[in-house]
């Protein structure tokens, strides 16, 4: 039961971190600083890789 139980917030986070990292990457200062020299916020990337690695975790203490 315990492990279900963080699983779900695993998942809930991880959802929650890849949106985050996808709105710093999609916003409007990050696609001007990409067009001038195609730099990508590391916030971006930790909340996009961070969130995904953490819902495949929740996934994973879910089974």
């Amino acid at each position: 039961m315990n492990n279900k139980i963080i699983g779900i917030v695993l998942i809930i986070v991880g959802v929650a971190l890849t949106l985050w990292g996808y709105n710093i990457y999609d916003s409007a200062s990050s696609q001007v600083t990409r067009a001038v020299n195609g730099d990508t916020p590391i916030e971006a990337w930790v909340g996009m890789v961070g969130g995904v690695i953490s819902v495949l975790v929740g996934i994973r203490k879910l089974k």
